[in-house]
């Protein structure tokens, strides 16, 4: 661990966890976790404290820590940086990062004024309860203050991840982009499922035979064009089998939106045979 610079994570969360476990392979000194005193935080950051041999404090002091990353919800952010500064008659020296996609590195501003060098790093992962995923290969968002930069860029290179500079009037953007491309597409297939219902499929058999096909879809679009990756009616021009599934999701208005949305999306940007007869009729069916 020779030159890598200790680290405090605030916050036990899906991420701070698996950011702290990635970090702690990564070869890493995790100095201390930091809980809010609820005691299911509390429980979680003890089981996180141990695994990663850290001490565990509720007391927002970064002791040897150089680096502090807060991986707290956003909306939390600056009310706890804004704490810890309180708390230190100094900052300089510390590295201070936080995780969010939305939000830039002026929420930490308080520390920021204290001496500290800020960035945000924001990995574009998804992390659920249960789950960790690898962070190798997984690219970060980047923007802050130079030191802190180097310092995340550093960490995330170490991470065997890789890491690019964003803008801060960006990160909205971003932020939108990649809520397309996970908590949106699980919302789509949790649709998918309820559509399921429309043919008479149970509700476990759905997920379970949507499952190849999605996965195959993934794996069409990561590995071809997008033209490529695209199958249907759509692309056939297919537009009485399009009428006909907009007439059966007329039992299911929230669904029949999702669909002509995706249809209209799909006629912009995807290659599609009869595209203007198409437009027509979707413009029609959503009047």
């Amino acid at each position: 661990m020779a030159g890598k610079a200790p680290i405090a994570i605030i916050g036990p969360g899906n991420l701070g966890s698996a950011l702290a476990v990635a970090l702690k392979r990564a070869g890493y000194m995790i100095e201390i976790v930091i809980s809010r005193p609820k005691p299911s935080s509390l429980k979680r950051a003890r089981a996180l404290a141990r695994e990663v041999g850290a001490d565990l404090t509720r007391d927002l002091r970064v002791s040897n820590a150089r680096v502090v990353w807060f991986c707290v919800p956003d909306s939390q952010i600056a009310k706890v940086s804004s704490q810890m500064a309180r708390n230190l008659p100094s900052s300089k020296g510390l590295i201070a990062l936080h995780s969010s996609g939305a939000l830039t590195s002026d929420e930490l501003r308080d520390l920021r004024r204290k001496g500290a060098q800020a960035a945000s790093v924001h990995p574009l992962m998804t992390f659920v309860v249960g789950s960790r995923p690898p962070l190798s290969g997984v690219p970060f968002a980047v923007e802050g203050d130079d030191g802190a930069v180097r310092m995340a860029r550093q960490i995330v290179n170490d991470l065997r991840a890789h890491s690019y500079r964003i803008r801060k009037s960006d990160k909205a953007a971003y932020h939108a982009w990649g809520t397309f491309a996970s908590p949106l597409l699980t919302s789509l297939l949790v649709t998918a499922e309820r559509v399921a219902a429309l043919a008479r499929i149970p509700k476990d058999k759905a997920k379970e035979r949507i499952i190849p096909i999605a996965l195959q879809t993934i794996a069409n679009y990561a590995q071809s064009e997008n033209s490529k990756a695209f199958s249907g009616p759509i692309i056939r021009g297919d537009v009485a089998t399009v009428r006909q599934h907009l007439a059966v999701l007329r039992r299911m208005s929230p669904a029949r939106d999702v669909y002509l949305a995706l249809a209209r999306s799909a006629l912009e940007d995807l290659p599609a045979k009869n595209k203007s007869t198409m437009r027509r009729m979707l413009r029609s069916a959503g009047a």
